[in-house]
């Protein structure tokens, strides 16, 4: 490799680092907010309401013969006046969801069912959505995935958070119905619950623009009207309402006591579906509003945190370029071209991946009641968790970059397993997808190019990056064994 070339990979390097530690200064200072409004008086407000508004609670449906019953009882048994409540199924099924919620609602005849299917799935959940909204009666919309539990008394809790005309929506905190499944789902929750905990509540306690999780959370019809309805033109319509209605001045209110059960995708390439979605989604959404928030009047704190909001996903081509270009810089080192100048000024960006550590070791042990035990896990999945992070990269890398350059792609829905039901195994469900991505195939050959580069470390004794290159190589061997097992039981 030519030495020119070599130097071209330390810029490079040095570039992905500072975004990385510039994105883990955010979250430092989000985990701060955090830990303040956890003192904050407000934290334990609980309030009621003397008379109960109409609700109109969405049920957007698609090809969900493992969950869709489960979530009509659940709904059914919502602790709310049945004058006041409509329950809107939006089902745009193509399968025999369509005959199992028709023969399950005859089992409610007392309830207000709305039984709305589309023929045309056009706009997909926002378009469903939004045909749904047309006909909806309630002042307020609550919305809940397929996948999810609703709380009996969710309602009877978010309702009174409408206390202001201003406040538009208030989201609750998803909880995991199947955390303990698998090391997949265990480190689902850990990256999950670290979103719902510091993020949330530290942008939410500062003013920052927050979002509505897509399903969990009650909207105020107006709102949505006003900030101009679903649209469908980005893979993630909660975070572009979320952000056009906030623009518009509407606040927010998140409730981490209010807890809403929702089940993790088991399999990797079920996992890899929803994360594909959703990153390229969130940088569909930078496009589409970056510009604008930044050229609004609000606090600078208010913009700095929208930006590493709308571009956190950009951290996943930030790794996968530091990852690749580290390879170079090791060589420059093994070269005896690299000064201790160099190393130094490596090594201080460093503190950025511990900043970013911290946020999940807090979120992982905060509020248990075996707080050593709690420590002492976390010891273990949080190496872990950040190993099988880095092994994303280059899946979730391709989804932002796809983002970023405007190439549009369908809804691609994640499919629900229901495995709580001993019924439910995973090789029997039918919504598997069948094709590897060639993508696979390279996350296997950098699990070896990594392997080898730990190899080599050891051969040379420059340990310069052998941490990094050991969590690197057991990511992406992970992952894509991982993903390997899961479209052959998709053919099985």
């Amino acid at each position: 490799m030519p030495d020119s070339l070599l130097y071209v990979l330390l810029v490079i390097y040095l570039l992905g680092m500072l975004f990385i530690f510039v994105y883990s200064l955010a979250q430092v200072q989000l985990l701060f907010s955090f830990l303040r409004a956890r003192k904050s008086p407000e934290n334990s407000i609980k309030l009621s309401l003397q008379e109960w508004p109409l609700v109109t609670v969405q049920l957007p449906i698609f090809n969900e013969l493992y969950v869709a019953e489960r979530l009509i009882d659940a709904v059914a048994k919502l602790n709310y006046p049945v004058e006041k409540l409509e329950i809107q199924i939006l089902d745009d099924s193509t399968d025999q969801t369509v005959d199992l919620i028709r023969n399950k609602l005859k089992n409610y005849p007392e309830i207000d069912f709305n039984y709305i299917h589309r023929k045309d799935r056009t706009g997909f959940k926002a378009g469903a959505l939004r045909e749904g909204l047309a006909k909806a009666h309630g002042e307020f919309i609550a919305i809940f995935d397929s996948d999810f539990i609703p709380d009996p008394d969710f309602l009877r809790k978010t309702l009174p958070f409408f206390h202001s005309d201003q406040v538009g929506m208030v989201q609750s905190r998803w909880t995991h119905l199947n955390e303990s499944y698998s090391l997949l789902t265990k480190l689902q929750a850990f990256a999950l619950d670290a979103h719902f905990l510091i993020e949330q509540i530290g942008r939410n306690h500062q003013g920052a623009f927050i979002n509505f999780n897509g399903t969990g959370g009650v909207w105020r019809k107006s709102c949505i009207l006003d900030a101009g309805n679903w649209h469908d033109d980005t893979l993630t319509e909660d975070l572009d309402l979320s952000y056009r209605a906030q623009k518009k001045g509407w606040k927010f209110i998140y409730r981490p006591e209010i807890e809403s059960p929702a089940e993790l995708p088991p399999i990797m390439s079920a996992i890899k579906s929803q994360q594909f979605r959703w990153t390229k989604g969130g940088a569909e959404c930078a496009v589409k509003h970056a510009k604008s928030v930044l050229g609004q009047k609000l606090p600078l704190r208010v913009k700095f945190h929208a930006m590493a909001h709308l571009f956190n996903s950009s951290i996943f081509i930030a790794i996968l370029l530091v990852s690749l270009s580290s390879i170079g810089v090791w060589a420059l080192g093994e070269k005896g071209f690299l000064s201790p100048d160099w190393l130094r000024m490596a090594a201080v960006f460093l503190i950025g991946f511990v900043f970013i550590a911290m946020v999940y070791l807090v979120s992982y042990c905060y509020g248990k009641r075996r707080f050593l035990r709690s420590l002492a896990e976390s010891v273990i999945y949080l190496p872990l968790f950040l190993s099988v992070s880095m092994g994303m990269a280059l899946h979730n890398a391709q989804a932002v970059w796809e983002g970023l350059s405007g190439k549009k792609s369908p809804f691609i829905r994640t499919p629900k397993f229901n495995l709580q039901s001993e019924k439910q195994i995973l090789k029997s469900n039918r919504y598997l997808s069948f094709k590897m991505p060639f993508t696979t195939w390279i996350e296997g050959s950098f699990a070896v190019i990594f392997s080898l580069m730990v190899y080599l470390a050891f051969q040379t004794d420059n340990y310069l990056f052998l941490p990094f290159h050991a969590m690197l190589a057991f990511g992406y061997g992970l992952v894509f064994i991982s993903s390997f097992k899961s479209y052959a039981l998709g053919k099985s």
